[in-house]
């Protein structure tokens, strides 16, 4: 999900009343928690709104929780070892870098995400950046918004079919990317060392190392998360082994590309081009060479977004918290190695 900028306030500290649960939102971008408080107080908890980002605010907010939904905030070891009560953290979307989950396992502290709200959103936008990039809709808009009219101002261009899309990860997103784009007749590849290979070759899929990935594709399409492996996993040296006519996508996380090493091959025409959603940074600096570049395509982390994935996300993220404090069984339970920590005596 995307990041914004907003000013850090913190709400009324999380303080039990008569031995309600109570649910702090760490952080949210959202207009009002809707979805959320439906959720939480049909279940007859008590919802307090926060934002919270530095880990005095988040521990002064928190401390008095019994669960916790987050979206940026950095629940740190230190904020985590500072909840004494919390027994979930719930997050908003898939990724997982804003929760040390090994400090919330010592803790006794189950752990949620929702895997599952933006898939068709995600693999959606994916494809659009692919096809964008394809048929050169970023130069040609410029040009034309430029009284331009002159179709070689995205030359070179080549038909999709015979062409070879590499996939690096490959999990359920990359999945739906590899049937969405099945009929635009593109050899697909993917190099992921936990693929199933059966489900690969369901989707006539090839499953290769990293390095022929790279040096086959005229689509490189980033998918992995983001862990401390594949933090600048894509480099000078990994651009070095791509087509000077590929392109890269990434709607994963940005710094699993060292964004420094790409603009360096973006403007030495190292590499044709690159349709980014996510950033090192977020949000992108004003002024960023990205934002200029003529063979880029941008869009604001904003690839999980749709009201339906937006209310899917949210609604599932509150229902985490709903069945740890019910003791009903969790749907999307991250850290399954968890001892958890005992519900406070009445």
């Amino acid at each position: 999900m995307s990041t914004t900028t907003s000013t850090a306030t913190t709400s009324t500290a999380a303080t039990p009343t008569a031995a309600i649960p109570t649910v702090v939102v760490t952080d949210y971008e959202f207009a009002d928690l809707a979805p959320e408080r439906a959720v939480i107080e049909g279940a007859g908890f008590r919802l307090v709104p926060a934002q919270a980002r530095t880990p005095e605010e988040l521990v002064a907010a928190c401390a008095g929780a019994d669960a916790v939904i987050n979206q940026y905030a950095q629940l740190t070891a230190e904020v985590i070892g500072a909840l004494p009560k919390v027994r979930v953290i719930s997050r908003y979307g898939i990724g997982l870098n804003t929760i040390d989950v090994d400090a919330a396992t010592a803790a006794g502290i189950i752990v949620a995400n929702v895997p599952d709200g933006s898939l068709e959103d995600v693999s959606d936008h994916t494809s659009a950046l692919i096809l964008a990039l394809a048929r050169g809709l970023g130069p040609y808009r410029a040009s034309l918004a430029a009284d331009g009219w002159d179709y070689t101002v995205a030359a070179p261009l080549f038909r999709l079919r015979g062409r070879t899309l590499g996939l690096l990860g490959f999990g359920r997103i990359p999945q739906y990317v590899a049937r969405k784009l099945a009929g635009f007749g593109l050899r697909v590849l993917a190099s992921d060392p936990y693929a199933d290979p059966a489900v690969a070759a369901g989707l006539g899929v090839e499953l290769v190392d990293t390095e022929t990935l790279l040096r086959a594709a005229d689509f490189v399409s980033v998918h992995t998360p983001l862990t401390p492996e594949t933090t600048g996993l894509l480099g000078a040296e990994a651009f070095a082994l791509m087509k000077p006519t590929a392109y890269l996508v990434n709607t994963a996380r940005g710094p699993v590309i060292d964004q420094d090493a790409l603009v360096a091959a973006l403007e030495s025409g190292r590499i044709a081009g690159a349709g980014l959603d996510v950033f090192a940074t977020e949000p992108l600096p004003a002024g960023h060479p990205l934002r200029t570049l003529p063979n880029v395509l941008l869009s604001p982390h904003c690839a999980w977004y749709s009201e339906d994935s937006e209310a899917e996300i949210r609604t599932k993220a509150a229902r985490n918290v709903v069945e740890v404090l019910t003791g009903a069984p969790l749907t999307y339970h991250v850290n399954k190695d968890v001892v958890p920590r005992r519900a406070p005596s009445a």
